[in-house]
């Protein structure tokens, strides 16, 4: 029979596909990374960082959000004011010597397991030649002390540049740790695209060998690698949303999970240089979540707010829409938009994604909206 001839025909790439593109795998995703330095992390670190951003609020306030949506950024900042904490042993620790690594390290990963943050891992130096031991041992001290990783746990592995590297990656993780997980950071122009004129970073997916849960743009570096003068390097740079858009179509339906950089112009100084940084830094979080990237890089406390404030709005923005076209959908009632499948699981992730943040309530059932 025909059928079973083009079963026969098409069993490779059905395979092939089946493996490469296994989907999202579900669950909550953060809405950011904060990265703080090794040797700043300690026990208070999430009650630290609560209190300072909502002491930001207080003196540079109010925020420029709806009512409820300050309600709910307050909340967050008292209940759980970061989401995902890297433990960061690279640019933002520097170069020390091993004996003070190897201590920070220590300490680190005997507090790691003990933080109230729903995800957190640890940002290695890169497996480039001059800082690869050093990587490589830094690793294995934190996750001697760590012992049993936590849910969650994640290794960033920075200034990737080949696939090679990646498959270093793997091989390294399976001596330390047969569940360990890692995000690749793509922050140099021969992750994006290669020599031989390859989508590299689709390529550093495959190696991975299910390993990689996250590609993560890194603003800085890409940007002065690419040539961008100091004054223009920014999240939404040509040369960003490029790369950001190559990420995009390499992770797409692998289950890898995509991160924004960060912006480097902080809210400090005086009120009106506070209230300027944070204006920008919610424009950067919503031209994101616009994007279709749902998490980002923080790098201070008084980003939260924003962070919060941002991802909050966009999703009160657009539940009530989202709501009404899923259940004219299910209702196969007509709303002059003709919804397809495709359509329909992302109006649920939409509305998953909403309740995962905190951000509103919905009509819908969890396990209905997980179902489709």
């Amino acid at each position: 029979m025909i059928e079973e001839e083009l079963d026969r025909i098409l069993a490779p790439v059905d395979a092939l596909l089946a493996k490469r593109y296994p989907g999202d795998h579900g669950g909550r995703q953060p809405v950011h990374t904060i990265y703080v330095p090794a040797d700043q992390v300690t026990p208070a670190i999430v009650e630290d960082y609560g209190e300072a951003a909502l002491h930001a609020v207080h003196e540079h306030g109010p925020l420029g959000y709806a009512k409820d949506v300050r309600r709910r950024v307050s909340e967050k900042l008292r209940r759980e004011p970061i989401e995902d904490l890297r433990i960061d042993f690279e640019d933002g620790y520097g170069i020390r010597d091993d004996a003070e690594e190897d201590a920070a390290a220590r300490a680190a990963g005997d507090l790691a397991g003990r933080l109230p943050v729903p995800f957190i891992g640890l940002r290695c130096k890169s497996l480039e030649a001059r800082t690869r031991r050093r990587a490589i041992r830094t690793l294995q001290v934190f996750l001697d002390a760590l012992g049993t990783l936590p849910s969650g746990f994640v290794v960033t592995l920075p200034k990737v540049s080949a696939v090679e590297q990646v498959r270093a990656m793997v091989v390294l993780c399976g001596h330390l740790d047969a569940d360990l997980k890692f995000e690749i950071q793509i922050e140099t122009p021969p992750a994006v695209l290669g020599a031989d004129g390859t989508a590299t970073v689709a390529q550093m997916i495959q190696a991975a060998e299910g390993r990689c849960t996250g590609l993560h743009y890194g603003t800085y570096d890409y940007s002065a690698a690419t040539g961008v003068a100091a004054a223009y390097q920014s999240l939404d740079h040509a040369v960003a949303d490029y790369a950001k858009a190559v990420m995009q179509v390499a992770a797409a339906g692998t289950g890898v999970r995509l991160s924004d950089g960060s912006t480097n112009i902080l809210p400090v100084g005086d009120r009106e240089a506070v209230r300027r940084a944070w204006r920008l830094h919610s424009r950067l979080v919503r031209r994101s979540l616009e994007r279709g990237f749902y998490q980002g890089w923080d790098l201070h406390p008084a980003q939260l707010p924003t962070r919060y404030g941002a991802t909050y709005t966009f999703f009160q923005d657009g539940l009530a829409a989202a709501e009404e076209r899923l259940e004219a959908y299910l209702q196969r009632r007509s709303t002059g938009i003709l919804d397809e499948p495709a359509t329909a699981r992302a109006l649920a992730g939409f509305l998953l994604r909403g309740l995962d943040c905190g951000a509103f309530e919905t009509t819908f059932d969890r396990a209905e909206l997980e179902r489709l």
